[in-house]
């Protein structure tokens, strides 16, 4: 079988648009497209400004959704997004910008196995694996 599929990362978020913006800057990232609900008919105003979905590109071209959720937006524990650099200096300048405001779970070094290797939870409680 021969299966044609691209897996994006869908993230909900308590303020969609801050984190996409955190994004785009610690990963030279662009915005291409914000859908709200108030582009939704009957949507009523307080959650008119709420995103709907928003598709940001990160680190090269890795495509990332983001929503706003109406629940509390809770980091998962079973799962982390890996970003692998082909250059140390972006490597550690991603893993530096991804920190600000986060914690440090492995700091980025050389690890054992030759790579270099090093992980953090953002200030949205998101696990990045920053890999070079």
């Amino acid at each position: 079988m021969n299966m044609a599929a691209k897996l994006v990362p869908y993230l909900m978020s308590e303020d969609a648009r801050t984190q996409a913006e955190f994004y785009q800057n610690a990963l030279d990232g662009e915005i291409h497209f914000i859908k709200t609900l108030g582009e939704v008919p009957g949507t009523p105003e307080a959650a008119k400004d709420k995103v709907m979905h928003l598709v940001l590109t990160v680190a090269g071209g890795n495509t990332l959704f983001l929503s706003d959720s109406f629940q509390p937006a809770e980091g998962g524990r079973n799962m982390s997004l890996s970003l692998t650099f082909a250059e140390e200096a972006e490597a550690r300048n991603a893993y530096a910008k991804l920190g600000e405001g986060g914690t440090i779970k492995l700091p980025f070094d050389q690890q054992p196995w030759g790579a270099y290797y090093g992980e953090v939870v953002d200030r949205y409680g998101v696990t990045w694996q920053i890999v070079k």
